[in-house]
């Protein structure tokens, strides 16, 4: 083995068994998952009920007016499929109307900051295709727990704080829901959300009547278009209301803008690394940097891409802020697909190999496309003091004011999925009293100039950091995994690919080992700085790799041991049946369960 070996014992062992594996980032929806296979589901019956769950327990990590993607495979047909659940932004977000209101950017919470809801229709679209439940059942377990109760995360409890004069000053609806007479929820204690719990009910009493399974879900999403939904959350949004820049603005989404938006499914992005597909979203997400970024690792040798020594750190490092910076430089939902297949191309990830030296760069360097002007983003180091917060992702300390969710799922049948839940998170913009949830703020990621592949565009979707990933070995799927983290999140999956592909790591040693990320990019969210030459690094790396990371000239941040990644994955071999799942433990949150 060329890589450093694995710590002699993991956190929690990688489970096996050959009935079924679920791993999501909270336990109950991974138990609500796996208990869904248990009753004879299939995989996509129990990701639907895990998300729907994830709603309630995570809602400082998604929401149903939020957004998520995914990537899987059907035992019947091994071909990777993209499930597209990013909505667009409204017909009236346009850059002359928000640069009216006094902005340079969007903001990162409130009403202008949505795009149209996009998570609760792909859901209900995947159970409608790939699932065999009735949407009752499935919704049975996100239901009662909305009504009845369950026990509250320390992370919910200290991201009600970190908003509480925001909600208490001006989201007065989001402080009766989310600070009962005037008090922050204690850890563990429970908490109900009654009127989502009316909401997901009002849905399914749309298809009653219907006389078929999918025809009983397709009223549920005509519902959720064109019904109470859509009404209730355009009215409510309409009054002016704060927003992240401290100013005050009336949404600009529509009842026409929910009607016009239905998930869909599209070709993935793949590349061959090691004699294994990596299959990931088009540039509407950011999962092509994940494919950039192993492209040009791919011509090292393996001693290279060790990334628990100082060279491998160093290397793995200033791949990925070549990547990224073409990511903001030509990712996007209408990305020309000649401009995406150079960038993927040998021959491109040759060049940018070559500028990857001893030193640490410190440059935004995006490359050279024929024919392409290059967008270069305004980069900023300054710090914004701000009510609210853009995404509630990993900070420079490795602490977290929240992130995003994700599941995995593969049944004995074959079945495999891989999903990123994401947005709507409960500081996103009001609650909607009626409805019980609040719309989300993935608009933030689009910028207010002109001419960029991801400038704001009625109609068009925001570039997303969501990056769900499948991995397949001569044509058949062996793996689904991802992690939140916003723009690490591809980041600490090239970590986990490199460990498990070329060092021999099992899942859960992957995830369990040292991680890292640069900040050495444009942020995605609002709002939207960057750290030249930054990298932030567990401190179980060693003083050793610290401090010849900060000799290349890396601008280091050291957090604490176990602070960086979220990630979990499932496997399947083919020739065996055997199932495997892992989970991250940082946060004692994240776990997995299967037989």
């Amino acid at each position: 083995m060329t890589f450093t070996p694995p710590i002699a014992e993991t956190t929690r062992p990688t489970l096996q068994g050959t009935f079924g594996m679920t791993a999501s980032t909270h336990w109950i929806a991974t138990a609500v998952g796996q208990s869904v296979l248990e009753r004879g589901g299939n995989a996509f019956d129990a990701a639907v009920a895990a998300g729907f769950v994830l709603h309630v327990v995570e809602p400082h990590l998604n929401g149903p007016g939020g957004d998520l993607t995914a990537v899987f495979a059907t035992a019947e047909n091994p071909q990777p499929v993209v499930l597209n659940g990013q909505g667009p932004a409204p017909a009236a977000a346009t850059i002359a109307h928000y640069r009216s209101e006094g902005l340079d950017l969007v903001p990162g919470a409130g009403g202008l900051a949505t795009a149209v809801p996009g998570s609760v229709d792909a859901w209900m679209l995947l159970l409608s295709t790939h699932g065999t439940w009735e949407a009752a059942d499935v919704l049975a377990p996100a239901i009662a727990y909305a009504r009845d109760g369950h026990p509250v995360l320390a992370r919910v409890a200290s991201t009600i704080t970190s908003v509480a004069d925001l909600f208490r000053d001006h989201w007065t609806t989001s402080a009766a829901l989310w600070m009962p007479d005037g008090r922050i929820p204690q850890p563990g204690e429970q908490v109900k959300n009654p009127a989502y719990a009316d909401t997901l009910e009002r849905l399914l009493a749309a298809g009653q009547h219907e006389p078929t399974r999918q025809a009983r879900i397709e009223a549920f999403r005509r519902e959720w278009r064109e019904g109470f939904v859509a009404r209730e959350a355009v009215e409510f949004l309409r009054a002016p209301h704060r927003h992240s820049s401290g100013t005050d603005h009336a949404a600009v989404i529509s009842a026409e803008d929910f009607a016009g938006f239905q998930a869909g499914f599209e070709e993935p992005t793949t590349i061959e690394f090691r004699g294994t597909t990596i299959a990931k979203t088009g540039p509407f997400g950011q999962g092509p940097v994940l494919l950039q970024a192993l492209r040009i690792l791919n011509g090292f040798e393996d001693g290279d891409l060790d990334p628990s020594t100082e060279r491998g750190a160093h290397t793995v490092l200033e791949a990925l802020k070549l990547a990224l910076a073409d990511r903001d430089a030509y990712y996007g939902s209408e990305a020309d697909p000649d401009v995406l297949k150079h960038l993927l191309s040998p021959e491109y990830a040759a060049t940018r190999r070559d500028l990857i030296t001893d030193r640490a760069s410190h440059e935004f360097r995006p490359g050279e496309v024929p024919g392409v002007q290059p967008f270069r983003p305004p980069l900023e180091t300054k710090s914004v003091d701000a009510v609210g917060v853009g995404e509630p992702t990993v900070q420079a300390t490795g602490t977290t004011r929240g992130d995003t969710c994700h599941v995995d799922v593969v049944d004995r049948w074959g079945n495999i999925v891989s999903v990123t839940p994401s947005g709507g998170w409960l500081q996103s913009s009001p609650t909607i009293p009626a409805l019980g949830f609040c719309l989300g703020s993935r608009l933030q990621m689009t910028w207010l100039q002109e001419g960029a592949p991801s400038s704001l565009t009625p109609g068009r979707r925001p570039r997303t950091t969501l990056t769900p990933t499948l991995l397949l070995r001569d044509g058949v799927p062996v793996s689904a995994l991802g992690t939140p983290g916003g723009d690490q999140q591809d980041q600490w999956q090239l970590l986990y690919l490199l460990r498990t592909l070329v060092g021999g790591y099992t899942p859960q040693q992957a995830i369990d080992a040292p991680a890292l990320h640069t900040t050495s990019m444009p942020g995605s969210f609002w709002p939207r700085t960057w750290t030249p030459g930054g990298a932030v690094v567990e401190d179980r790396m060693g003083d050793a790799v610290i401090a010849g990371l900060r000799a290349r000239g890396h601008v280091v941040t050291v957090a604490g041991g176990w602070t960086l990644g979220r990630l979990s994955a499932v496997e399947r071999d083919p020739a065996t049946g055997v199932l495997q799942a892992a989970a991250n433990p940082r946060g004692a949150q994240g776990y997995a369960a299967g037989r």
